[in-house]
């Protein structure tokens, strides 16, 4: 009977562990999706707009931080777990209909479409709350002993998870373009539902008892009435969206080939801005499991001062350095091999035979009445074509204007080409990175352990009242949504590093919590 239990326990565990990459992988395709919906006709390059997904995805924390702590001790953690992924997968599925519904159509200058996908990115942003809410406590009570060994592993796999979307999305996406669809992604999409349907089978079988209730003498405190705390809830609600606007708004500066943008190659920039922000969420697992081996000895204090002080250096610096201040790397990207089409379909296909046809002709002094067939077939010839055999369209073989003709055929052989099959291979393409994008990236290494460090100084001394504020600090975490916006309405305005001025006050309020702040101190 133990064996069993014990084996229940591992299969819930590993379940636990992958949703906490789910966490980190449904989060995180938002801002390189904003990437895609921000190329849209209606939506112009807007880098508000573009980041409007994550937006909403982080403002469903603000409603739903306080109610899933609430569902969680009136339903248990295994009925929380279970309705959190029956709506993460009905959210992921909303997303996937946003490729689906409404082409075309207009809720006046915006795509309806991209309403749709913002309705699934608010549904998803309810399920992560919900599973943020209980992935954490069931890992500690399933683990015993080993709770906090897993927990890391668990917060491991979430960075991991952070690592790859980005580079993922950026590789399905290839060269952005406004013919770039949501629909390039949808392989991620697919996965995303697959984990969340297979996930919610293994915990219908999979036994799970909730915790005692411990019992608590006299009545529960308020946390609002310490002020370390009130600050630390803020410095929760800064940081998540210090951590979030980082490399969210780097992917969209990478990823811009207008002027206003890093200047990378068209053809590979979102790629490229894949796998740099892939690297800042690489750093944060670093940084993560050399917190978890100094934590013992190095005080949350003394960590969040650090760290937030050398953020702060490195925001600044990316800000001053010039866009001319590049350093040459080689970036392992996808490169698109396109098999070359055999188009079944009228001569009007092989413009290019014809155009050479006509040059030919025109080189051997052919005069114009006399071009041979195959450059005066109705309807087939290319616009040189008809300018250099005008005699053509006035015969009987034209009846109407053979340019007309040649614009449906190129049509025609773009949709033929565009079917042809697709292979790709690795290959490292040679890039000028902005030294400011590799200081943004390092910040990685620093926000890392922030969320630790200001949820351990903000709870100190608060007693019965730590259940309460786990509540509060849920709900703070629309910070990410909403600061992140903040950053690129100033992008639209002033420009991508400008921007990052914004999450300059952020960090600077971060030490500040630190250093001052978190001294505890009643109201």
């Amino acid at each position: 009977m133990t064996k069993t239990k014990e084996n229940s326990n591992i299969i819930a565990v590993i379940t636990m562990i992958f949703l906490f990459g789910m966490i980190s992988f449904v989060t995180n395709l938002a801002a390189p999706i904003g990437n895609i919906w921000k190329m849209q006709p209606g939506i112009d390059g807007s880098n508000t707009l573009g980041m409007m997904g994550n937006m909403m995805n982080f403002l469903a924390y603000a409603i739903m931080g306080i109610p899933a702590g609430a569902l969680l001790k009136k339903k248990g953690y295994k009925f929380t777990a279970e309705a959190a992924l029956l709506v993460g997968l009905l959210g992921v599925f909303v997303q996937f209909l946003s490729g689906v519904l409404f082409k075309g159509a207009l809720i006046g200058k915006i795509p309806a479409s991209f309403i749709v996908y913002l309705l699934g990115a608010f549904i998803c942003g309810f399920s992560v709350c919900m599973l943020n809410t209980v992935v954490n406590p069931m890992l500690k009570i399933l683990g015993g002993k080993r709770s906090n060994q897993y927990i890391q592993i668990g917060g491991s796999f979430n960075s991991l998870m952070g690592t790859l979307t980005p580079m993922l999305v950026g590789a399905m996406i290839g060269t952005l373009t406004k013919d770039t669809l949501i629909s390039d992604v949808n392989t991620l999409l697919f996965m995303a539902m697959g984990v969340f349907a297979v996930a919610f089978v293994i915990l219908l079988f999979v036994p799970i008892q909730n915790p005692e209730a411990q019992k608590v003498e006299g009545q529960v405190e308020n946390p609002m009435k310490y002020l370390h705390f009130v600050l630390g809830a803020i410095a929760i609600f800064v940081y998540v969206g210090v951590e979030v606007g980082i490399p969210g708004t780097l992917n969209f500066y990478l990823s811009d080939s207008s002027a206003k943008g890093a200047g990378l190659d068209p053809a590979f920039a979102a790629k490229i801005a894949g796998v740099i922000a892939g690297v800042y969420w690489l750093l944060m697992l670093v940084g993560r499991l050399t917190s978890s081996v100094i934590s013992g000895k190095v005080s949350s204090k003394t960590q969040l001062t650090c760290v937030s002080s050398v953020a702060l250096l490195l925001l600044i610096a990316a800000i001053i350095l010039p866009k001319s201040a590049t350093v040459k790397m080689n970036i392992a990207v996808d490169v698109e091999d396109q098999v070359e089409a055999v188009i079944e379909a009228p001569d009007c296909c092989q413009a290019e035979a014809k155009l050479a046809c006509c040059e030919a002709q025109n080189a051997e002094g052919v005069a114009e009445g006399e071009m041979p067939a195959e450059c005066c077939a109705e309807g087939e010839k290319p616009a040189e074509c008809c300018e250099a055999d005008k005699a053509c369209q006035e015969g009987e073989a034209c009846d109407k204007p053979c340019c007309e003709d040649k614009a449906a055929c190129d049509k025609h052989c773009e949709e033929a080409a565009a079917a042809a099959p697709v292979s790709t291979h690795k290959e490292k393409v040679p890039a000028n990175i902005p030294v400011a994008a590799i200081l943004l990236v390092l910040c990685g290494l620093c926000t890392s352990v922030m969320w630790g460090t200001i949820f351990d100084l903000s709870v100190e001394g608060l007693g019965t009242a730590t259940e309460k504020a786990s509540g509060i600090f849920m709900a703070m975490v629309v910070g990410g949504g909403i600061l992140p916006l903040i950053q690129n309405f100033v992008a639209d305005k002033a420009g991508y590093m400008t921007s990052y001025w914004v999450l300059v006050l952020g960090v600077a309020f971060i030490l500040y919590f630190a250093i001052i702040g978190s001294k505890v101190k009643k109201n």
